[in-house]
C-alpha cells in the first residue's frame, strides 16, 4: 500500500537520529534491490521494522533524486523475491530539491516464515532471514521450524525424560546452551537435540536467541 507521507522531515530526522537497530535499517540507494528484500523479509519474520531508502549508514539524508524509479525497482523486487507475499506500507517523504526518502513499514507477519527466493524458478534455493540487533541474518533450521510451529498454533506436548532432565540441570547452572552442546551433553544425535529444543521453545519452556554464528537457548523468563 502506497500513500502520501504522514511523516514530515522533522519526524524523519528524529527517526534517523536513533540509528540503525533491531527495527530500523538505512539504505542509501536501491542499486541491489534483490539484496534489500532480505531486510524486509527479516523484519516480517521478527518483530517488524522500518526501512528508509535515501539515508546513509552515517545518518546523512541525501534522499533520492529519482524516487519513482527507486520505488518501482524495490516494489517489483518485493513482489518477485519474497514468498509468501509480505504486507507493508510505503510513504514518500519530500526533502529539498525535489528529492525524497522512501519509508517502508513492515509489521511482524502472522504468516511466518517468509522466504527470499534468489531465483523464483528454483524454489528449493530459498532462504529465511531474521533480525538480530542491527543486522539481517540467515535463519537456522531450528528458527524456521519454530516459526512454522507457532503458525500452526497447536498445543505442544513433550515427555520429560532423561535428555530433558540433563538439559534443565545444565541450564540451572549455566545461562544458555546450543544444539551441538546439548547433543554432546546428553549423548544424543544432533537431529534429536534439535527437535527437542524446538519443542521446548514451542511449549514456552525455553527461549531461542538467533545468531549468525550459533543460536542459543535459555530458560523462559517468568515475568
Amino acid at each position: 500500500m502506497v500513500g502520501r507521507s504522514s511523516t514530515d522531515y522533522k519526524m524523519l530526522k528524529e527517526l534517523v537520529r536513533r540509528g540503525e537497530g533491531h527495527s530500523l535499517e538505512f539504505k542509501l540507494k536501491t542499486n541491489h534491490p534483490e539484496k534489500i528484500v532480505r531486510e524486509i523479509v527479516a523484519f516480517a519474520n521478527t518483530d517488524g521494522g522500518t526501512l528508509l531508502i535515501g539515508v546513509g549508514d552515517d545518518g546523512t539524508i541525501p534522499g533520492l533524486k529519482y524516487a519513482d524509479e527507486d520505488e518501482y525497482l524495490l516494489v517489483r523486487a518485493i513482489e518477485k523475491f519474497c514468498f509468501p507475499a509480505i504486507q507493508y506500507t510505503l510513504e514518500r517523504i519530500p526533502l529539498h530539491d525535489e528529492r525524497e526518502v522512501l519509508l517502508f513499514r513492515i509489521p511482524r507477519s502472522p504468516n511466518r516464515p517468509h522466504y527470499v527466493l534468489p531465483d523464483p524458478a528454483d524454489p528449493e534455493n530459498r532462504k529465511v532471514y531474521v533480525r538480530v540487533a542491527d543486522k539481517s541474518v540467515q535463519a537456522s533450521k531450528e528458527v524456521r521450524e519454530i516459526m512454522k510451529g507457532e503458525r500452526a498454533d497447536r498445543n505442544v506436548r513433550f515427555t520429560y525424560g532423561d535428555k530433558e532432565r540433563v538439559l534443565m540441570n545444565h541450564l540451572g547452572q549455566n545461562t544458555s546452551i546450543t544444539v551441538d552442546a546439548f547433543a554432546m551433553l546428553a549423548n544424543i544425535p544432533r537431529k534429536i537435540a534439535s527437535r527437542t529444543l524446538v519443542l521446548l521453545v514451542l511449549a514456552n519452556v525455553l527461549d531461542i536467541h538467533p545468531s549468525d554464528v550459533m543460536d542459543k537457548y535459555t530458560t523462559k523468563l517468568v515475568l
